[in-house]
């Protein structure tokens, strides 16, 4: 049996892309996994609404297992979760290798690899390395549409909260500021893009701050672009 492969999925921008990369290499990608907040009904991640997560799955036609976490949630609890699931994808689904969207973050690239060195699946990073500035602008040019869900207004003005990624946003970052967000200066969802076979609707809800982050809700929207 050659490569099976399962995205780590966050809902957001690098996931999404490192899920075109493979397919477009030819690799077998057979489903997506994330850890969802059932008492919140949110993608833990991002914090994304679940059935928008669901609906990605569905655009990019692909299974999702979501691994539920309780509220609060300690490291050795997340890690269990994770690993169960990790089991369940392996023996149900044949999955061989675990694809993350992970750049440049050689402690959280450490960290994932740690975490599946127990396990029979083997970590790959189809994005690693690359130039973020160019990774980014590529991603624009794709089509990619990605909303900007969270910001940390320590790294970047409140008002980016709720836009979506163009040329005009990537021109806006500051000059130490990540082109894709890596350092945690933002992070996105993704309505639209080469990896899906339709378009998400979805429109802006409230812009909150808590936690020290701003959060700009995406609601579910009426329509759906279908395409051939």
């Amino acid at each position: 049996m050659g490569r099976r492969i399962a995205v780590s999925w966050s809902t957001g921008k690098d996931s999404a892309w490192a899920l075109h990369e493979l397919r477009a290499a030819g690799e077998a990608v057979v489903g997506l996994f994330t850890s969802v907040v059932p008492a919140f009904r949110r993608v833990s991640m991002h914090g994304v609404r679940v059935e928008l997560a669901r609906a990605q799955a569905d655009a990019a036609g692909l299974p999702l297992l979501e691994a539920p976490l309780p509220w609060p949630c300690s490291n050795e609890i997340y890690e269990r979760v994770t690993l169960e699931a990790l089991d369940v994808i392996h023996r149900e689904w044949g999955v061989t290798e675990v694809a993350f969207g992970d750049l440049f973050l050689a402690d959280v690239r450490a960290y994932r690899e740690r975490l599946l060195s127990g396990t029979k699946l083997a970590p790959t990073f189809p994005l690693w390395g690359r130039d973020t500035g160019q990774l980014a602008s590529q991603m624009v040019a794709a089509g990619i549409q990605a909303h900007v869900i969270c910001v940390d207004p320590s790294r970047l003005d409140r008002a980016m909260a709720g836009r979506v990624v163009d040329a005009g946003f990537l021109a806006a970052l500051p000059p130490n500021g990540d082109a894709c967000g890596e350092r945690g200066e933002y992070h996105t969802f993704v309505s639209d893009g080469p990896m899906f076979r339709h378009a998400l609707a979805v429109e802006r809800g409230v812009v909150a701050e808590r936690d020290g982050f701003v959060y700009a809700d995406l609601l579910p929207a009426a329509s759906e672009t279908i395409r051939g």
